[in-house]
């Protein structure tokens, strides 16, 4: 009779717990959605997010319009640019190419394109490119690429070499500079091996083994059903995002997917169903700045949400959307956040949701400050904008976002419209309110030098290296200008 008690007990027990998790999780949804729904309200969140829990997804939605014209919405099998998450599919393209013996990672560029500058191209190996410590230069680096290069078709090799081969800017694995030029190299390399192009490969060897339907290589002219359209933030306010002809991001940049495809991914990462498990594994560890190849590989600190938890990440940037995925993968966790009006933090979006998985009250957000100062800009310029930024930093220090990067994001806005002194005018603040940071001086000094004031523009540069050694983009223009 105990024995039979203690079974009912024990069945009971068992029945209970899936009972208690299941009640659970509609709570953590709940609270995602309104969390998530306050970055809509505030700042200018626009997307699609999706969160698993334990390799269960417990929350998908879509926020604001795919399409603003048409007033159509987001919901979560919107397809959106991926930018720079693009990167990782590379990465994995690679690796099987690897496990098949065509590709080796202590191989050389000159191995594979025999084209290529030989000097370069016999010193920079495949590890190096995946990891973004070859010293190639990156081509999205120059300030001239998207004004004067961006719209315009080139076939891949015509591209690697007018873009993609500059002179090294460091010793090939002695630093990490983010480079796009090694990626595009990377996509040109699989074609050369393997005689078809990136997009079949991708389709051949990823996205149909993992049933991806709704990810792809994007080309503007095909009739992609539930595309978003991408915009961005003016001064004056959202507008449609300028063309990019997307030959150019290639096997850096140009894919597309839902949130619920890179869910799929994410599953797959966890067998061995795409490449061997020892490879797989070298994806996944960190070289310079913690970077693998196509992920950032970080420990969660001490004092945020999911403290110790090992998170393979990445983000992505192009023109009309940025998108982030984080994988924690100690309790098979994932978070897929895509915007296609880049202006919300979703980094901080990430925090925000990881606090709600982990039980905690995650940090209420706040309000960007480019909507409101780039009015102010428009209507009454530079000097009455500076005065609203301290009265409200004054009167709603908790109210809004003050970080650097808002100021920082209205300067260059400033800049593209050749408005120069007043780009000056809140560079200079974003200076006085962040003296110990080299990016501001850095965005200062590319003021200075377009505005013609060169020894402005060098002081500022070497500011920026002073508080900033690892500045690449710094000691560049500095060397260039003193040349000069």
């Amino acid at each position: 009779m105990k024995k039979l008690i203690f079974r009912v007990l024990l069945l009971t027990l068992l029945w209970q717990i899936p009972s208690a998790y299941a009640a659970d999780t509609p709570d953590k949804a709940a609270k995602i959605d309104k969390f998530v729904a306050q970055y809509a309200d505030c700042c200018s969140f626009t997307g699609t997010v999706l969160v698993s829990d334990h390799d269960k997804v417990i929350f998908k939605k879509g926020y604001g319009l795919a399409n603003r014209e048409w007033n159509i919405p987001n919901t979560p099998d919107v397809k959106f640019r991926l930018g720079s998450i693009t990167k990782q599919f590379t990465s994995m393209l690679i690796m099987q190419q690897v496990a098949k013996g065509s590709i080796k990672l202590d191989g050389h560029i000159a191995d594979y394109l025999p084209y290529y500058r030989q000097d370069t191209g016999s010193e920079v190996t495949i590890s190096q490119l995946l990891s973004h410590t070859s010293g190639i230069p990156s081509y999205t680096d120059d300030p001239k690429f998207f004004g004067d290069v961006s719209r315009n078709y080139y076939a891949v090799d015509d591209f690697v070499k007018k873009f993609c081969s500059g002179d090294l800017q460091f010793e090939p694995g002695t630093k990490f500079h983010y480079d796009n030029s090694g990626f595009f190299l990377l996509g040109a390399i699989l074609e050369h091996v393997t005689g078809k192009t990136y997009e079949a490969l991708l389709k051949e060897e990823i996205l149909v083994p993992l049933g991806m339907k709704d990810s792809g290589y994007d080309h503007y002219a095909d009739i992609l059903p539930k595309r978003a359209s991408g915009y961005q933030q003016e001064l004056a306010g959202a507008v449609n995002a300028p063309y990019l002809d997307m030959a150019l991001p290639y096997a850096a940049g140009s894919l597309y997917s839902t949130v619920e495809d890179l869910y799929k991914w994410d599953q797959a990462l966890y067998t061995d169903k795409l490449v061997p498990n020892d490879l797989k594994q070298r994806l996944f560890t960190p070289n310079l700045e913690h970077y693998g190849y196509g992920w950032d590989i970080r420990v969660i600190p001490s004092d945020e949400p999911g403290a110790g938890q090992t998170m393979i990440s990445h983000g992505g940037g192009i023109n009309g959307f940025n998108t982030l995925e984080q994988r924690l993968i100690g309790d098979h966790d994932l978070i897929v956040i895509f915007n296609n009006t880049p202006s919300a933090d979703l980094g901080e979006m990430a925090k925000g949701v990881r606090a709600i998985l982990y039980g905690q009250e995650p940090a209420t957000p706040k309000r960007s400050l480019v909507p409101d100062l780039g009015e102010i800009l428009v209507n009454r310029g530079a000097d009455a904008a500076v005065a609203q930024y301290r009265e409200l930093k004054r009167t709603n220090p908790n109210g809004y976002n003050f970080d650097e990067r808002a100021l920082n994001q209205l300067g260059y806005m400033l800049l593209e419209k050749d408005r120069n002194a007043d780009a000056i005018a809140i560079f200079n603040l974003n200076v006085e309110e962040y003296p110990k940071s080299g990016n501001v001086y850095d965005s200062l000094a590319e003021a200075y030098a377009k505005d013609g004031k060169k020894q402005q523009a060098i002081a500022n540069y070497r500011k920026s290296l002073e508080l900033d050694p690892k500045n690449q983009n710094a000691a560049n223009k500095l060397k260039e200008l003193e040349q000069k």
